[in-house]
């Protein structure tokens, strides 16, 4: 007599969560997969925001620390151009100075804070990252910090001078400058700021594509809107109105943009998206 055996029961495999850093009771299976429920969500944003808040005061704390030496740095070319005046900046008020100070601390903290301020944004934007694909991410953080102080020296050494001249010497029969505190380290350190984040869009877009989340054909033919975007970005990044400044802005940020189109081309050619199969 045969005796037949029931068939062996497998156990399941146990679904890998994702890593968010976050309690996994409030993940539920949906449609076969497991997804985030709306807190896990609004829970992952809280941590995310808290490490970036986190880096963000540890960048400050640090540049208040050596913001003395780096506002000295920065009032060099207004000594330069006014060297009769003792090289000191006017302040109209009793907190002018301290303003100043803090403001040249926020800067140094804000540009020390940028890689992990990008990654925290970009994990909690992109949660479903494969461990390839983070490291991608992960690998990018020093390009970052990299590209930001590029982008400052280009500001320092290329555009302020130019526009320093152009605003000193507008209309001089009309006009006598007298730069305070305030209005010339508005100027300087909002140039130098965005612009060295500028320099890191090229970057951003080589892991975006490198992930297949955009293509160059698809910034080519937003062309238009990256010259209307640039007009305005530059709009915004300058405190002036004048299209001089307006200008000098916004030419390295259509180049920035073309090199952006560049770097999505060859990202994505690295990770065989649009590798052409050979027969």
């Amino acid at each position: 007599m045969i005796r037949l055996r029931p068939p062996r029961l497998r156990r399941a495999p146990r679904a890998q969560l994702p890593e968010t850093g976050t309690p996994t009771a409030a993940i539920e299976p949906h449609d076969g997969e497991l997804r985030m429920s709306f807190f896990q969500h609004l829970d992952e944003l809280r941590i995310r925001l808290t490490r970036a808040f986190l880096s963000l005061v540890i960048g400050v704390v640090i540049g208040l620390i050596v913001a003395g030496g780096v506002l000295e740095f920065l009032v060099q070319p207004y000594r330069d151009l006014f060297p009769e005046g003792g090289g000191q900046l006017a302040t109209l008020g009793p907190t002018s100075g301290v303003v100043a100070y803090f403001r040249v601390g926020l800067l140094v903290g804000g540009a020390l804070a940028i890689p992990m301020i990008t990654y925290q944004v970009m994990m909690f934007v992109l949660p479903g990252l494969t461990t390839r694909e983070k490291r991608y991410v992960l690998y990018s953080l020093p390009a970052i910090t990299l590209l930001f102080l590029i982008g400052v020296a280009f500001t320092w050494y290329v555009l302020i001078p130019p526009s320093i001249s152009f605003l000193e010497g507008f209309q001089p029969d009309l006009f006598r400058p007298e730069w305070t505190a305030d209005n010339y380290l508005s100027f300087v350190t909002s140039l130098l700021f965005w612009m060295g984040v500028a320099f890191e869009t090229p970057l951003i877009f080589f892991v975006l594509a490198l992930l297949g989340l955009v293509s160059a054909r698809s910034l080519i033919r937003n062309w238009r809107g990256a010259i209307v975007g640039s007009a305005i970005a530059a709009a915004l990044i300058t405190p002036t109105v004048d299209p001089v400044n307006m200008g000098l802005v916004m030419a390295p940020l259509l180049m920035l943009y073309l090199l952006s189109i560049i770097l999505v081309l060859l990202g994505r050619r690295i990770n065989g998206i649009d590798r052409i199969p050979q027969p």
